[in-house]
């Protein structure tokens, strides 16, 4: 029999492994950035992917569920219909977003999953009163 010292460190380093096992396969995806995803698209179709970019203006369609997300030179659909968004989706907001890059044959559409929008400035131009 082992001692009772040596019981409790051989748990501990069991428990240990599993939590590093668990914590690497699940490890998040890494954002990038809507140029970066546009760079090579082709390598991440059918992948999960996170991607953070602007919400052009006018261009959120309740009908679809789709917007389109931009960074500085290029352009992604999102489409939402069955991801869950945090409230402050809206026009020029920063959004992150998760889900699945697809290929229609013609554009890239992300169909998300995650829809998380940064928090407004409480200094914004214009609601300053002080």
């Amino acid at each position: 029999m082992w001692a009772r010292r040596t019981r409790v460190l051989v748990i501990g380093a069991v428990l240990m492994v599993g939590l590093l096992a668990t914590v690497l396969l699940q490890a998040p995806t890494p954002t990038q950035t809507v140029d970066e995803v546009m760079k090579s698209p082709n390598n991440l179709v059918d992948q999960d992917i996170a991607v953070r970019g602007e919400v052009r203006d006018g261009t959120i369609d309740n009908g679809t569920m789709t917007f389109i997300l931009e960074g500085a030179t290029s352009t992604l659909l999102v489409s939402f219909n069955d991801a869950s968004v945090s409230n402050g989706l809206d026009d020029n907001r920063t959004v992150y977003a998760e889900g699945v890059l697809r290929f229609d044959g013609e554009n890239y559409r992300l169909d998300a999953n995650v829809i998380k929008t940064s928090c407004p400035s409480k200094y914004e131009e214009g609601e300053n009163n002080g």
